[in-house]
């Protein structure tokens, strides 16, 4: 009775095969010592449309595998091979009709009694919906933070993006020592305006102005955002004095220009805008804050004077 029930027991090797060959999975097997492929599951041909014959040797997997990934995929595994690490890879490989599928390759590592490399055996599987998935989540986080930089309403940057800007433009005018200059603005009696037209006239009102802000300064690096609430801010990196105070001159032409009717204004009819500005060649003694506190404190200067103008000078 023992012998029979042994046979029972010892492994199939049609039935592993034919196991083998019904999963997605695609094994194959290598011989170490000739490099050439033992065995490769005919479920190759039907994802890549190579046959299984004409997986001949290591060189033809190479060969298919997508130029931007090749070098780089074949060192590793090579490497991690010969150390005799089991490892997993995932490339472009090249369909017979030019397109290319994402491979993920798991390889084991077979090692002989006394410690060489005997064989790899592994499986490659089909990865290319993960990966497009992965991609698209990439893009996702890319467009999420673009929205954290910008202000949902009047769609320019925002007070986060202003203090990234500012850090960077800072780091810069430090180490050329050249001049940088800030300018802040306030819309003239918001509140009022809020409260005689409404919120939602009161946001077409900073839309309005945001984008007659956006062309006051039109060189690549200059930097226009809301600050919050009714304040807009411009960062004008290698800008003298005077320079800025053209632009701040602009600004306020430019929101004049719009002619929004505001009632309740005590120094039109229509909307004006208070501005304080500053400009410095910043050294590693000087900080953003205290600069950035002298700019706020002409912007309030300019009320205090009536409103409606620039304050350039303590």
């Amino acid at each position: 009775m023992t012998e029979p029930i042994q046979k029972q027991m010892e492994p199939d090797s049609a039935v592993y095969k034919t196991l083998l060959e019904s999963t997605k999975a695609i094994p194959w097997k290598i011989d170490w010592s000739t490099m050439k492929f033992a065995y490769v599951g005919p479920q190759i041909e039907e994802l890549l449309g190579w046959t299984p014959e004409s997986w001949v040797t290591v060189e033809d997997w190479a060969t298919r595998i997508h130029a931007e990934d090749r070098e780089g995929v074949v060192n590793y595994c090579v490497s991690q091979s010969k150390a005799g690490v089991d490892h997993e890879a995932d490339y472009r490989a090249i369909t017979r009709d030019g397109e290319h599928v994402w491979i993920r390759d798991v390889v084991h590592v077979v090692r002989k009694p006394d410690g060489e490399v005997d064989s790899l055996i592994g499986f490659m599987f089909d990865i290319t919906e993960r990966k497009k998935t992965e991609a698209r989540l990439v893009e996702l986080q890319k467009e999420l933070e673009a929205l954290s930089y910008c202000d949902a309403l009047t769609n320019v940057a925002n007070r986060r993006m202003f203090d990234s800007a500012l850090e960077v433009e800072w780091a810069n005018a430090v180490k050329n020592r050249t001049p940088l200059a800030v300018i802040m603005l306030d819309i003239d009696y918001f509140k009022q305006f809020n409260d005689h037209y409404g919120h939602i006239r009161g946001d077409a009102c900073l839309k309005q102005i945001a984008t007659a802000l956006s062309g006051a300064a039109t060189r690549t690096r200059d930097f226009f955002a809301r600050y919050g609430g009714e304040e807009f801010v411009l960062i004008l990196p290698e800008t003298d004095r005077a320079s800025a105070l053209k632009v701040a001159q602009r600004c306020r032409k430019l929101v004049l220009k719009e002619k929004i009717p505001h009632e309740k204004s005590q120094v039109e009819k229509v909307v004006t805008i208070s501005l304080g500005m500053n400009t410095i060649i910043p050294s590693a003694q000087d900080h953003r804050i205290n600069f950035m506190e002298s700019v706020d404190k002409r912007l309030y200067m300019a009320k205090q004077r009536g409103r409606n103008c620039i304050v350039a000078d303590d």
